[in-house]
């Protein structure tokens, strides 16, 4: 088999909706991946998959999934108190990783995972998907290459009261199992922590794709009949100021997106629900020319997209352009400084926090 034919033989760790939402098509559309195994503890749940998705073997102990060498990589699609240990036990079987985001859910798991990613030598990518919206692609390709030195960024994550409805009419009916394995608590009974977890990661690896590291954060919250609005003032290390709004939910139709002011133009980019499969809507101004330009994007398979750009990180030795270890950990700081931020009522520094989000 030529390297052009070569196909990363992936495992997916955790049979659950993501998976079925994402991880199972992506496997099985990537030009360059295959799902070679799928993995859960729930025998019902991972036998309706391998009849629907007929992967090559099925396993229902993670570690007999990591001693099979056909496996090059794992996707972790587990719940998120799952994913540093799971992640871990993959490097060190020499598996590459595909982590599903956030990261993890402290500064000292992150940590302690990067330093067994160094020690492995394995790639880790985190599954913050937005980065492969060919919007948001064309946008950081305009700051790369045209605008200049950045001025200030914007970017805004509202979650919809109507985002179910949406999701409902355009995901598969997923497939529950009551022997699914669960974290010890239930994740949702902290909304604060809950929602900056899930929907907190992502808005900030925008930031941090567009603007790059940031140095300190001071946020407020304020929550009101079922909302949590979070407002964090932003400072990047270039010197670029920022705004960031999380808020769930709007009462409204899904609101996302970023506005960013540049030397020699400006971007405004409009972003969908992410099941909608849709790139988002990036106009960028020009200066010179005085002329705005759009990319169509036609392509809106995200989670196809960031697979295959992992797939050849592995197989071709391409760069990784989507987050990496430092940008995953970068994430479980940021979230964590927002909430000491709250807490206190003071700029927090990224990296002087420690604990859990």
């Amino acid at each position: 088999m030529t390297d052009d034919a070569r196909k990363l033989r992936v495992g997916i760790l955790g049979c659950g909706p993501i998976s079925q939402a994402a991880h199972f098509e992506s496997a099985s559309k990537a030009k360059n991946a295959e799902l070679y195994a799928i993995c859960d503890v729930a025998e019902d749940l991972r036998n309706r998959m391998a009849a629907t998705h007929a992967p090559t073997r099925s396993f229902a102990d993670y570690d007999e999934m990591l001693a099979d060498p056909d496996v090059d990589a794992v996707i972790i699609a587990t719940s998120d108190a799952f994913h540093v240990a799971a992640a871990m036990a993959a490097l060190k079987a020499g598996k590459h990783v595909l982590c599903e985001k956030p990261l993890g859910v402290s500064v000292e798991e992150v940590e302690e995972l990067r330093a067994v990613v160094r020690q492995t030598g394995r790639h880790l990518q985190v599954g913050t998907m937005k980065r492969f919206d060919a919007g948001v692609q064309s946008a950081r390709q305009f700051i790369d290459t045209e605008m200049g030195e950045m001025l200030a960024l914007k970017a805004w994550y509202c979650d919809s009261t109507h985002r179910y409805a949406v999701t409902d009419a355009v995901q598969p009916l997923m497939v529950k199992s009551a022997h699914a394995r669960k974290p010890a608590g239930n994740p949702k009974a902290d909304l604060e922590r809950y929602y900056m977890l899930a929907h907190g990661s992502h808005l900030l690896d925008t930031a941090r794709f567009f603007a790059g590291e940031i140095v300190e954060v001071e946020a407020r919250l304020r929550q009101r009949f079922g909302a949590w609005c979070w407002f964090v003032n932003v400072a990047f290390a270039n010197g670029v100021i920022g705004h960031l709004d999380l808020t769930v939910a709007v009462r409204m139709d899904w609101h996302e997106g970023f506005q960013i002011y540049g030397e020699h133009g400006s971007i405004l980019g409009k972003t969908f629900n992410p099941w909608l499969f849709k790139s988002s809507e990036v106009d960028v101004f020009h200066e010179a020319t005085g002329a705005t330009t759009r990319v169509l994007g036609a392509d809106g398979h995200f989670y196809r997209r960031q697979l295959e750009a992992f797939s050849d990180v592995i197989l071709k030795g391409a760069p990784m352009t989507g987050a990496n270890i430092d940008d995953g950990v970068a994430s479980v700081r940021g979230m964590v400084a927002i909430a000491q931020s709250v807490r206190t009522g003071r700029p927090v520094r990224i990296a002087e926090v420690a604990g859990p989000v």
